[in-house]
């Protein structure tokens, strides 16, 4: 296996790189390589796993910036709802629970 560039393993997305490291794994696991073969097919797999690991966490953060987003609007929502009631209640003539003692 030929030692890949930066901008091969760039041009991975994450099932590609992922479906290559499982390759690797099978091909370390079977043995019969030499020494040499060996550490570079190793190497390929540490870079492969690291490029899978940098792609799930750019996943990771769009995931959290979007539960993000649904919860300041969310938030927001709530804040327009209280704010409304409270106009609501004031419209009809009182804060209800201490006027109906």
């Amino acid at each position: 296996m030929s030692e890949p560039n930066d901008d091969e393993l760039a041009d991975l997305g994450y099932e590609e790189a992922r479906d290559q490291l499982v390759e690797v794994v099978k091909g370390l696991e079977a043995g019969g390589l030499s020494l040499e073969e060996s550490l570079a097919l190793w190497e390929r797999g540490e870079q492969l796993a690291r490029l899978c690991e940098r792609h799930l966490e750019g996943a990771r953060e769009r995931i959290e910036a979007a539960l993000a987003t649904v919860e300041d609007t969310a938030d927001t929502a709530d804040t327009a709802d209280t704010a409304d009631t409270a106009e609501a209640v004031d419209a009809a003539g009182g804060s209800g629970a201490a006027e109906d003692r």
